[in-house]
């Protein structure tokens, strides 16, 4: 991967994806309607995408940590919030939103070196 895709990817993750991740878990139960099936979507884009790079990492034997998370973690924290939709416990919010933070402060680290 070039440097370039690189920092595509942590901008990506930075601006939309913290950024959505700190709405949902701030706005909780009380976010429009529309956003269940947008996050049952994306987690289930994230699990089938990272499941896949998983594989391949396992494969040529490479860290699988990042993928891991993504599939066993934020994939599934997604579904969840995507699925029960208000009937939802706080507890995955909150999740979603120490995620937001961690997503924003790994890519921005990373986007500084």
């Amino acid at each position: 991967m070039t440097s370039n895709s690189n920092s595509s990817i942590r901008l990506f993750h930075i601006i939309i994806i913290g950024s959505l991740f700190l709405y949902v878990g701030i706005t909780g139960i009380n976010m429009p309607v529309f956003m269940y099936p947008t996050l049952l979507v994306l987690g289930t884009i994230v699990i089938i995408y990272h499941g896949f790079l998983l594989y391949k990492k396992i494969i040529a034997d490479k860290n699988t940590c990042i993928a891991g998370i993504h599939v066993f973690l934020i994939g599934p924290i997604l579904l969840i919030i995507g699925l029960k939709k208000e009937h939802t416990q706080r507890f995955y919010f909150e999740l979603l939103l120490m995620l937001g933070f961690a997503s924003i402060g790994y890519h921005g680290y990373y986007l500084l070196q």
